[in-house]
């Protein structure tokens, strides 16, 4: 029996989350977790439901998400463009909405690398006069 699914990749930060949208009543399971235990916030759960609020697809698929390195802000962010990818492989025509507001769009912002010499990225150490 083939399995009716649609598949999105999502990252964000260093996250990496693969999305499956089944044909089903709108259960989110992350890493075969429950959703609301999975994301501890509202914030994060607003978030990662965006894409479906946006379409008006929440109640038509079971969202079948794994997720992989980063904090649970940037999974949050994998996860959101990894079902916005999904959405667009089920239907084209969503793109257009999707895309207008910005769910299609990979965030690049990462953490910037620590300099030799300097204290971080960009803080130095105390300067000595003498």
């Amino acid at each position: 029996m083939e399995v009716i699914q649609f598949y999105g990749t999502g990252r964000r930060k260093t996250s990496t989350a693969r999305v499956f949208l089944r044909p089903g009543n709108g259960a989110i399971s992350v890493n075969y977790r429950e959703f609301n235990s999975f994301f501890p916030s509202e914030a994060l759960r607003t978030q990662v439901r965006t894409p479906l609020v946006l379409t008006e697809t929440g109640d038509k698929f079971n969202i079948l998400a794994t997720v992989r390195g980063g904090g649970v802000a940037g999974q949050a962010g994998a996860v959101r463009l990894g079902i916005a990818r999904a959405l667009v492989e089920y239907n084209g025509e969503l793109r257009g909405r999707l895309k207008k507001e910005g769910l299609l769009t990979r965030d690049a912002r990462a953490k910037e690398r620590k300099k030799y010499g300097m204290a971080g990225a960009r803080k130095r150490f105390q300067f000595s006069k003498r």
